[in-house]
């Protein structure tokens, strides 16, 4: 099913996936193709699609072609890692170097605080950061749970079409094609 439409479109690969690594190495692949993580989504949590659509689905297949799913951008478990360094390291050091300034100003009084400011921003880091892990992990199982995990790639021309679609099924991708969208929806 493609969305017609008189204005400007965008075309899409879609494909759904059965295992977070397939999908995972198909990324990798269509990064090293020139594709960006910018042109790459998934489908949102089951809770987001029915507020915004107002309705739940049964299989993501479902989803596949509706123009107004909601979509949460690419992630691989690199720049989830990233996000969590940069998260621990921020509740870290900011707190410390804060502390290093009060210290300066009270000639050494408040050593302790500082130290003690560091292993809790540390310690709150370490939680947030497993949380974070659970609530992707328990998106991607729900979404399994329901039929495998949807992959948009935006395709730029003809040439990406074709490659995006060569490299989706290499990495054993079920329900692959191209649809058609209204610009404002990718």
């Amino acid at each position: 099913m493609s969305a017609q439409s008189s204005g400007p479109t965008v075309r899409e690969a879609v494909a759904v996936f059965d295992e977070v690594n397939e999908l995972d190495s198909a990324v990798d692949d269509l990064l090293a193709a020139g594709f960006k993580k910018s042109d790459m989504s998934l489908l949102a949590s089951e809770e987001a699609v029915s507020k915004k659509l107002g309705h739940r689905y049964e299989r993501v297949e479902e989803m596949a072609d509706e123009p107004d799913a909601p979509r949460i951008a690419y992630r691989t478990r690199a720049s989830l890692g990233e996000s969590d360094d940069m998260l621990i390291g921020t509740l870290t050091y900011l707190p410390t170097v804060l502390a290093a300034g009060t210290v300066v100003a009270s000639e050494g009084v408040v050593a302790a605080a500082v130290t003690g400011t560091a292993l809790a921003g540390a310690l709150i880091g370490t939680v947030l950061t497993r949380w974070l892990d659970r609530h992707h992990a328990e998106r991607l199982q729900e979404q399994l749970e329901r039929g495998g995990l949807l992959l948009w790639v935006r395709t730029a021309d003809p040439d990406a079409q074709h490659r995006a679609i060569e490299i989706l099924t290499r990495h054993s991708a079920h329900d692959v094609h191209i649809h058609q969208l209204p610009a404002r929806h990718s």
